[in-house]
């Protein structure tokens, strides 16, 4: 069983006094009506609708009378109303008008309920549909793949997982936990991907996991839009936009194609919006705010590097490398990097970005830029001598702090090094298992030097 960390975080929502109806959201098969089942465990009673269910979509289209809607649902269900704690989870909610706007009064009037919603698609289909939830009614949740914890977890390594999560000194045990990274790198984040690697440790077991995964979302592209020729480039960059990925990318002509600029960016946007894709934009900034410039080429990080090395035919080299930043040019260990990143907090807002200095003269590039206490901490994914982090010390130099993040394959460490120019600064050498837990590691450093 994977323990998912959302668990956490949703039982902090269920204590809360200012608890609203729960919407999750993320992209298909990440696990969110799994969470809620094994969340439900910690109520009396758990109601279950799944709106694609024409008899379950009525019982909300009596108008917005929460009472009446609630006392519909228990006879519905052959529930007796009680006192007890009771969690309604509401699946499929996008196929409910009537539903999402009765959500406001669940929070009004009955907010001894405590509801989550999700549904397929909703990023999308909430445009396509003009469906619009309560505002200030409702709060949201991101659900995303799994962390290289939870990994460990599904995998039955717990123990690991917990003195990665303490920050207990593994480097007697470095050798043996970055194997399970690098297995975890292949593998992914998807809950089925885990579990069927788990039955027998064969990554070749997955492999129907990872084509039904793409067929679901290809054959998904016509909930996304209406337009034809939209639905076409939508399927091309799920055909050939895995090749492209942890790269900067230009739309006009994106994967030797013929769409047009235009017409690839909104395609780009609409896959966004069903969470399985990030554009991530550049900084020029070395302090908070990290402003993103949308004049520059993004980079196209996927949602699971699992996926990425399956469709981008790259499974072996993977299997077979030494030290992951030899592979794909160090692309592959970028976009994990990537994703660990983005498991650090459940908020929807939650943007990767990375820093570019252009000019005339030289250009320079770090691969991530983090806020962490209202520092902006560069972190760069890179093995080999300090001295060849030439755009980290450049970033260095303009920054007003002394903090910088090298990620490798290498056990953790701390370097003073000083850039070209004179300035002084701590490099963190962090293995990859550590990036999940980053903060915890930032502060645990930083208040120990």
């Amino acid at each position: 069983m994977i323990q998912r960390k959302a668990l956490d975080r949703l039982l902090r929502w269920k204590e809360s006094e200012s608890r609203k109806p729960l919407v999750l959201r993320g992209a298909r098969q990440v696990g969110k009506t799994t969470l809620v089942r094994e969340f439900a465990k910690n109520y009396d009673v758990f109601i279950e609708l799944n709106l694609e269910n024409k008899k379950e979509r009525e019982l909300f289209e009596t108008g917005n009378d929460v009472d009446e809607a609630i006392t519909n649902i228990f006879f519905y269900k052959n529930v007796k109303k009680t006192d007890r704690t009771v969690l309604l989870f509401i699946d499929e909610i996008q196929f409910s008008k009537p539903a999402v706007a009765i959500l406001r009064y669940f929070y009004e009037e009955a907010n001894y309920i405590h509801v989550i919603v999700a549904g397929s698609l909703l990023e999308t289909v909430i445009d396509m549909r003009k469906i619009s939830f309560p505002v200030g009614r409702v709060q949201y949740m991101a659900i995303r793949p799994c962390s290289f914890l939870e990994y460990l977890s599904g995998i039955g390594a717990d123990f690991d997982a917990n003195l990665i999560e303490t920050l207990t000194d593994v480097s007697g045990i470095h050798f043996k936990i970055i194997k399970h990274f690098y297995d975890y790198i292949l593998v992914g984040g998807m809950p089925a991907a885990i579990a069927e690697y788990a039955k027998n440790k064969d990554i070749l077991a997955a492999k129907e996991i990872y084509d039904s995964l793409l067929v679901t979302y290809k054959d998904d592209v016509e909930k996304y839009t209406g337009n034809a020729r939209q639905i076409q480039i939508i399927r091309t960059i799920l055909d050939v936009g895995w090749y492209s990925a942890a790269e900067a990318i230009s739309y006009d002509k994106f994967g030797n194609t013929h769409f047009s600029s235009r017409e690839m960016n909104e395609a780009f946007q609409t896959i966004q919006k069903a969470m399985l894709l990030e554009l991530a934009y550049p900084t020029s900034a070395v302090q908070m705010p990290l402003a993103p410039n949308f004049r520059r080429r993004p980079k196209l990080l996927w949602l699971d590097t699992g996926l990425v090395n399956y469709f981008a035919g790259i499974q072996k080299e993977v299997f077979s490398v030494k030290d992951i930043q030899d592979v794909w040019r160090g692309r592959i260990a970028e976009h994990i990097v990537a994703q660990e990143l983005l498991t650090l907090n459940d908020s929807l807002l939650t943007k990767r970005v990375f820093w570019r200095r252009e000019k005339e003269t030289a250009s320079a590039e770090v691969d991530f830029v983090y806020n962490f206490d209202g520092k902006a901490i560069p972190i760069e994914v890179k093995s080999g001598h300090n001295s060849k982090l030439k755009s980290l010390h450049l970033f260095m130099d303009e920054c007003p702090h002394d903090w910088a993040v090298r990620v490798w394959s290498q056990p953790f460490s701390i370097d003073k090094v000083k850039t070209q120019a004179g300035k002084e600064f701590n490099l963190i050498n962090l293995p990859f298992y550590y990036v999940g837990v980053l903060e915890k590691a930032l502060d645990k450093v930083m208040n120990e030097n």
